[in-house]
């Protein structure tokens, strides 16, 4: 016998256009009544075009009709009344998706590990609030988590009232990772399902507070764990960071189209590593130069700036103590400090 709890499991097959996720885990299913044996489903959109609207409704009322005992099917798929900005045209979520509190939710993303993505977001943290903002810093790499060693943060969070996790912080970042919960070097050793629902509980379950910007240390790469992130958390941008050698500059691109394929606006991209400056005062570039400031104008996204390799940002990260923090005033600190200051006038 058909029911809502049958047509809303049926309904989940449906996937939002150029989406891994689901209409129903996204709340856009809002009403299934039925007259007899035909079923009427009503779709709420929070954003996206026409074409998206039809093609959910192609998709819906075609999973429904295969329903046994269903005799017909009509899908009302509702459009915002006001038209979302260009930029959220294709973006299902909306402000009722949004953790209450946080403004901005940017992500840090990498095609391949060692290129320092986690020392670029815990200085690009500190940059942000020695310009003034509220930030919290979310390390999602569960298998190699470095931001609370990089952060000087050691203490495990505290549990509120409401049962919730509260972030340790410091140098006026609230910190969360799972290096904070675990004992030693125990490793974590688990299958992408209890990853995505440790993800989830990072952003409901902790008490974040009010903040400006959080950024998400996301894990290297760009495979089903990445999309899948980048789905669950409501990203308002996301950052790429890369050296200049052509063999990070290839996974660069697949971290463009990435972002591209869940409709996440990209901030830019960064160039870690850029060159070296050697005590004579010498400039050797290493890695190369100049590939990530091509690149971002090969993909036409900005260009945020070249990062040196500088000793100081290594002893910082290793202390604890990022260059941002330490020396704000030096050329390493000043290169982030002017990242953040983007930043904050491209989100507000």
């Amino acid at each position: 016998m058909i029911s809502p709890e049958l047509i809303t499991n049926a309904l989940r097959a449906v996937k939002y256009p150029g989406y891994s996720r689901d209409i129903v885990s996204f709340g856009l299913v809002k009403d299934i009544h039925f007259h007899g044996s035909a079923v009427h489903v009503t779709i709420q959109l929070t954003g996206g075009t026409p074409e998206i609207a039809q093609q959910i409704k192609a998709d819906v009322e075609k999973i429904v009709r295969a329903v046994p005992g269903v005799s017909g099917v009509e899908a009302e798929v509702v459009l915002p009344t006001s038209a979302p900005a260009a930029s959220q045209a294709q973006n299902p979520w909306n402000n009722q998706n949004k953790v209450p509190g946080i403004n901005r939710v940017v992500a840090i993303a990498s095609g391949k590990g060692g290129v320092g993505k986690s020392t670029v977001s815990a200085n690009l943290a500190c940059a942000l609030h020695h310009i003034g903002a509220r930030v919290g810093l979310l390390d999602c790499d569960i298998y190699g988590p470095s931001i609370p060693l990089m952060m000087g943060v050691h203490q495990k969070p505290t549990i509120s009232e409401n049962d919730k996790m509260v972030p340790p912080a410091n140098h006026g970042v609230k910190v969360m990772s799972m290096g904070l919960l675990l004992d030693g070097d125990a490793p974590v050793i688990w299958r992408g399902p209890m990853i995505m629902k440790t993800i989830q509980q990072f952003i409901s379950d902790v008490e974040w507070g009010e903040l400006d910007y959080l950024l998400v240390d996301l894990p290297p790469g760009t495979g089903d764990a990445q999309l899948s992130l980048c789905q669950t958390v409501p990203l308002d941008g996301g950052v790429i960071v890369t050296t200049p050698q052509e063999a990070s500059l290839g996974v660069v691109r697949k971290g463009v189209a990435m972002f591209e394929k869940v409709n996440v606006p990209i901030l830019g991209i960064v160039e870690n590593m850029s060159y070296f400056t050697t005590p004579n005062g010498e400039r050797v570039e290493i890695f190369g130069h100049g590939g990530g400031k091509s690149e971002a104008a090969r993909k036409n996204v900005p260009f945020l700036g070249e990062v040196p390799i500088f000793t100081e940002i290594r002893i910082g990260g290793d202390k604890g103590v990022p260059v941002t923090v330490s020396a704000p005033e030096g050329s390493a600190g000043k290169t982030f400090i002017g990242i953040a200051e983007f930043l904050r006038q491209k989100l507000g």
